[in-house]
């Protein structure tokens, strides 16, 4: 296993080859029509290391910063080799450097984590961007249950956990628990009353509190989420009886940053009613694996059926049991549910789904809002710090003036003047808006925040593409974010003196955030006496019934899965694309930076990203490039003898994750099985030809690296 600092030998060329057909139906046979000629096309500008573009050719502002020369820089930003760089890639996060100047590991591995979670779909455009920053969702982003879960999860993730947070704030002020600030802040509002000030008095502390973010401490002393009663303003025992994590809402014990939020968060959806019941189960037909058809001899993009697959068709739809719930009760009641006396299900069904695409875009809106506001508020490097803080002071700053300037009688009568014009001036307001959108058609979008005020703030999926962009940039791809099988530890995380503000003493606080002993004694008896119980025979019959079911199933995976090595040989390619997706534990070996281990067209092999060349390529070979210890001197040829296809990264024009099985079929796998299953990425390039490589172990990261190496400008699907 190589140690963080290894350099890897990925410094040459791939050139062009043809992989024969072999005899034997362990070996790949590819034609040359499946082979892609390295184009030697110049005429798009290359933001790679060896890019010679100048400043101005950068396409968006996150390329411009991402090779921009940095004053406080970490590992990932220091560019002294011609070959990558190993960082820490499938090492012990401890021992891996700080990698973004000004910025702590463990927020970046957060970053890069709900990244993964928000990607699934990249398409390249040409479209001029208004706001500076790539990676905007699309409009025609279509609808999942999946991609709807995404939203919500990140929604709660910033905009309901902000929310939680404010009211607890307002809690302890309003509780006189800490009575030096309450007092402070009720003297000031009733001054401020008296003197007919306090609109102005609120803008400015506003724009104090945007200007100069050491007030904000100050005026707002921080506190464990957790820890903080929203009723009382005082100290609470956490829900999960122990302070593990100062960020999330229930203090659950993390095994990394941010991950008890996320936790939440995925929870929180799975309560949510019938639409959120397809969104917990994660029903993501654009993440399918695509039938057999999907892939023509020539590489082109045509449509199968999607009911090709026997192992996704025999499982039955979980997204029904709500709708057929509905119909056994209303049977049992003497209705008539079935669709040839109901005229109205289908349609409202139909009209129930065509709107939840609206709502998904809303919810994304919202989130990316929030994210740009917080972003602005406390910028992170490579983005300016003061810039968008000074902006939003900038448009709040002539509010007060004229709040000092008008009085209640003039505030009211303008308001009710704007309500009479909004009410009786639709003929004007219909020609103004007709003026505009022949004058100025995009008037609308250049309104929108992100191209206004908030012009040049990142989301925090803009925010991580330009992170990896800094790494692709001086030839150190950031490493993926640490995992274990380990359970989060059962203590409480240490409180430093900063993190608590409550005035509360010592013993009250200890006593908040471990585990009362008595009460740790109660559940430990709890568990004991559920244990006894399920020694009883009846639960143990249950047990036995449910160990059957749970066996037959799994029996039924491993034969039809065994099927498909059958029929991949007589040439399924919908076969071919299901082997490998349950790897044994002894394949499933650390892969990265370089090299990613991965079939293409049901054969074993490993994924090559070369980036030392004048022209990045990716490209898939029966060898790795590196070896499997990297310092073998014949690796390379072995490499270049086994290549079966290759791909300039500046022609790439689509990524899109898609699923080692249909969403059905996951769930009985991973049910019956236990297993991770191995999920595929498709690539497509601007004449349309599409690659469909499976069972990559680490998918995301090779997505990660594809869309972040080269100068296109992604737009979010």
């Amino acid at each position: 296993m190589p140690m963080p600092g290894y350099v890897f030998r990925d410094g040459q060329a791939i050139p062009d080859s043809d992989l024969k057909e072999q005899q034997d139906g362990g070996n790949l046979a590819a034609s040359s029509t499946d082979m892609t000629r390295v184009s030697t096309s110049t005429s798009s500008a290359m933001n790679t290391p060896t890019s010679s573009a100048a400043d101005g050719d950068h396409p968006t502002d996150s390329h411009a910063l991402a090779n921009a020369d940095h004053d406080h820089k970490g590992a990932a930003q220091v560019n002294e080799h011609e070959t990558i760089k190993n960082l820490g890639w499938n090492q012990n996060p401890k021992n891996v450097p700080e990698l973004v100047g000004g910025l702590d590991n463990d927020e970046l591995w957060t970053l890069i984590r709900r990244f993964n979670k928000q990607m699934y779909h990249v398409k390249a455009t040409t479209a001029p961007l208004l706001g500076g920053l790539d990676l905007n969702i699309a409009d025609e982003d279509e609808f999942s249950p999946d991609k709807l879960r995404a939203n919500v999860e990140r929604l709660y993730m910033t905009v309901i956990i902000g929310l939680m947070g404010f009211g607890k704030h307002i809690a302890r002020l309003r509780s006189w628990r800490e009575p030096r600030r309450t007092g402070a802040s009720a003297a000031v509002y009733a001054v401020a009353w008296i003197l007919n000030l306090l609109v102005p008095t609120f803008l400015t502390t506003l724009i104090v509190l945007i200007v100069y973010p050491p007030s904000r401490p100050i005026l707002f002393p921080p506190a464990p989420l957790a820890l903080v009663d929203s009723s009382t303003g005082g100290v609470q025992s956490p829900k999960a009886g122990v302070l593990g994590s100062h960020d999330s809402a229930t203090g659950a014990p993390e095994k990394h940053k941010g991950e008890a939020v996320e936790q939440e968060a995925s929870n929180f959806v799975s309560g949510i009613g019938s639409i959120a019941l397809s969104s917990a189960t994660g029903k993501h037909n654009q993440g399918d694996p695509e039938p057999e058809a999907l892939t023509s001899n020539e590489g082109k993009h045509e449509q199968g059926d999607p009911d090709s697959d026997p192992l996704n068709k025999s499982v039955p739809d979980p997204t029904r049991m709500a709708m057929a719930g509905a119909d056994a009760k209303s049977s049992a009641q003497g209705g008539t549910p079935n669709e040839h006396h109901d005229k109205t299900k289908q349609p409202m069904e139909d009209a129930m789904w065509g709107k939840m695409r609206p709502v998904m875009h809303v919810i994304g809106d919202i989130s990316d809002g929030w994210e740009r506001f917080a972003n602005a508020l406390s910028p992170t490097a490579p983005f300016p710090k003061d810039r968008p803080r000074l902006t939003l002071a900038a448009v709040i700053l002539p509010g007060v003036a004229v709040s000092i300037l008008t009085s209640s009688a003039m505030f009211m009568k303008m308001s009710t003047l704007g309500v009479g014009l909004g009410f009786f001036g639709d003929p004007l307001i219909w020609r103004g808006l007709d003026w505009l959108n022949k004058n100025y058609p995009n008037w609308q979008k250049l309104l929108e925040l992100r191209n206004s005020i908030l012009k040049g703030v990142p989301t925090n999926a803009q925010l991580t593409i330009t992170l990896l962009r800094i790494g692709e940039a001086n030839r150190a791809p950031l490493p993926p974010p640490p995992s274990s099988d380990e359970p989060p530890p059962d203590q409480p995380k240490a409180l430093h003196g900063d993190d608590v503000a409550l005035d509360a003493s010592h013993d009250e606080i200890q006593a908040a955030i471990h585990k009362d002993p008595g009460e740790k004694e109660a559940s430990e008896a709890a568990a004991a006496t559920a244990v006894g119980a399920d020694e009883k025979p009846k639960h143990r019959h249950g047990a036995h019934i449910l160990g059957f079911f749970k066996g037959t199933t799994k029996t039924g995976v491993e034969t039809k899965l065994g099927v498909d090595k059958v029929r991949a040989k007589i040439g399924s390619t919908d076969a071919k694309n299901h082997l490998g997706v349950l790897p044994k534990e002894d394949e499933m070996v650390p892969t990265g930076p370089v090299d990613f281990k991965g079939r293409y067209k049901g054969h074993k092999g490993w994924i090559n990203i070369s980036t030392a060349a004048r022209i990045p390529c990716v490209s898939w070979s029966r060898a790795a490039s590196d070896g499997t210890g990297g310092a073998v001197e014949n690796t390379i040829d072995k490499h270049e003898k086994h290549v079966a296809f290759k791909l300039p990264i500046q022609d790439i024009q689509e990524l899109k994750k898609v699923g080692g099985l249909g969403w059905k079929a996951k769930i009985v796998v991973g049910w019956a099985t236990g297993k991770t299953v191995a999920d595929g990425l498709e690539i497509v390039d601007k004449a349309g030809n599409t690659w469909k490589l499976t069972a990559i172990q680490d998918r995301d990261q090779l997505f990660n690296r594809l869309i972040a190496i080269d100068g296109q400008k992604w737009e979010s699907y």
